[in-house]
Formats: structure tokens, sequence, C-alpha cells
């Protein structure tokens, strides 16, 4: 019998690792970093259409519109001779002349009876944030016929 009891007093003495504290510290790092974490704006989602496989044997009733990205992520519109520059600052998310350009082209195709089609063009060095720019400002205006095209001379 007293040998049971020497045991127990082992076991008494061995030392117990108390984790409360660090439960809590956990928790307040982990609300630290919910209140100091800032939130980026969710892209919109894009209802795009996409072309079908082949293409149309009917022309569009109104005149597609092209949109031109460069390597440097200026956004041109129109092709040749004819194109007009809009946004050139890449470092702006916001395409305020390409919006209200579209903006403008939407609203003729409409009251055309027509819906609007529009074409991209992005050179292979062109960041993909600025496409993804440029399909949240088609979004913005209602287009969600958009095709991605190659065929325009840089």
């Amino acid at each position: 019998m007293s040998r049971h009891k020497r045991d127990e007093a082992m076991e008494e003495d061995q030392p117990k690792l108390d984790i409360s504290s660090l439960i809590d510290a956990t928790f307040l790092l982990l609300i630290y970093f919910l209140v100091t974490t800032t939130i980026q704006p969710r892209e919109q989602d894009v209802p795009m259409t996409l072309p079908a496989a082949a293409p149309s044997e009917t022309p569009p009733e109104i005149e597609p519109k092209l949109i031109k990205i460069d390597a440097s992520g200026a956004i041109f519109v129109g092709a040749g001779a004819a194109q007009i520059p809009m946004d050139s600052d890449p470092d702006s998310r916001d395409v305020p002349m390409l919006f209200a350009d579209l903006k403008s082209y939407s609203d003729s195709a409409k009251s055309a009876s027509s819906e609007p089609l529009v074409q991209i063009y992005v050179d292979g060095g062109a960041a993909q944030q600025r496409v993804i720019d440029v399909l949240n400002a088609l979004t913005g205006v209602g287009i969600s016929k958009v095709t991605f095209t190659d065929l325009v001379d840089p």
C-alpha cells in the first residue's frame, strides 16, 4: 500500500502544460489580422456570350467595336489609321474614356434595335489585369457579346 502512495506522489510532480494562454494569444492574433487586412473589391461577374465554334453566315446588324490593348497597357478603339487612344495609364484600374465610349456605342446599338458586339485584341505582352479592366467596363455598360481576335494589324 505504501508503494501505491509513492507512485501517486511522483505523478503529481510531473509538469503540466497550460495552453489556455496560447489559445487566447492565437485568437488575438487572428482578430488582429482580420481587422488590419485590406479587402480588395471583387471583380464583377462577367456574363459574356462567347462566339460559336464556326463563324456565323449572317453578318451582324451593327458594326462590331474593336478594342485593342497593347503591350504597355494602353487601350485603343478602332483599327488602322482610325485608332483612337483611350486610357493609357496601365496602373489605373479605372477606364473612364473607354467606359464613356462603350456607353455611347451600347446606347446607339440598342436604339437601332441591335445588340452591341465587341472584339478585343490583346497584345501578348499586355498585363492580364488590363484585360479584366476592359471586361469590367464592358459589363458595366451591359455589353455581353464579346469575342477575342488576333486579326488586327499592330
